[in-house]
């Protein structure tokens, strides 16, 4: 056996060049970085409000600002990015 060429599988991938085979990178929609920045604004806002003295008010904005992210979320596919 060890006299056997190796097989074609294997001599073909030494001779593809470096990422021929990589898919093309997906970086998202213009929407679904929208979303997910207003998301991410939500839980900073709503996260710096309670060690600050426990600002009800801005906690809570930042939790409308997170159900704000979700409602534009659904509305713009954003699960259909995930390819």
């Amino acid at each position: 056996m060890a006299d056997q060429p190796a097989s074609r599988m294997v001599t073909d991938a030494i001779k593809a060049p470096l990422g021929a085979d990589e898919p093309e990178a997906h970086h998202g929609r213009p929407a679904s970085w929208v979303t997910t920045a207003t998301v991410i604004a939500g839980f900073v806002v709503g996260g710096i409000a309670l060690p600050i003295g426990r600002t009800w008010w801005l906690f809570w904005t930042g939790a409308g600002m997170v159900v704000l992210g979700a409602i534009i979320g659904a509305a713009v596919h954003i699960f259909d990015d995930w390819y």
